[in-house]
């Protein structure tokens, strides 16, 4: 049997997870014994190593995360690609933020603040050239329409009628 990490709370279920950082963590009722908690996990012993693998198997694909150096280089190379991108679109949309920040961001390529100020994850710069006029687009899209109704997106096709197309890029 796989070790596993055992969390009780106020719960009627059990309930197995296996971690990013391929740990099993197993959710219990607080009253439950140990031997059925035990004869639980046992019984879905297959199901644990199949998905431990998987997810062992998705740590070893990842790359390293990248270096100061690395990131050093992507906020650069942001700093030199994205004024002259945003001025472009935003005179062709008739925007001009307030201003413009590259971040580290690791979820998020882009944001716009209720302010009209524009913040890019340096990591966008690893995407393909479309892909970085998409989230420029999006952003500048967005201090015109502060949401993501079918307006926004009717703005935003607009402007970039293959923008289902440069979304997959992005991935």
């Amino acid at each position: 049997m796989e070790p596993y990490e055992l969390i009780r709370s106020h719960r009627k279920t059990l309930a197995l997870e296996i971690t990013r950082d391929a740990r099993v963590v197993v959710r219990a009722p607080r009253r439950l014994s140990r031997a059925r908690i035990d004869a639980f996990v046992s019984s879905h012993g297959d199901w644990i190593a199949s998905h431990l693998e998987l997810q062992r198997q998705r740590i070893a694909a990842t790359p390293p995360p990248p270096t100061k150096d690395e990131i050093d280089a992507l906020k650069a190379r942001a700093r030199e690609v994205l004024p002259p991108k945003i001025a472009f679109w935003g005179q062709k949309m008739g925007v001009s933020p307030t201003g413009f920040r590259v971040t580290t961001a690791r979820t998020r390529y882009g944001s716009c603040s209720a302010k009209g100020h524009l913040c890019f994850s340096c990591f966008l710069m690893r995407c393909p050239e479309a892909a970085i006029d998409l989230v420029v687009v999006h952003e500048l899209c967005h201090l015109l329409v502060h949401d993501h109704s079918p307006a926004f997106y009717a703005l935003l096709a607009h402007y970039l009628p293959d923008h289902r197309e440069r979304k997959k890029l992005l991935r």
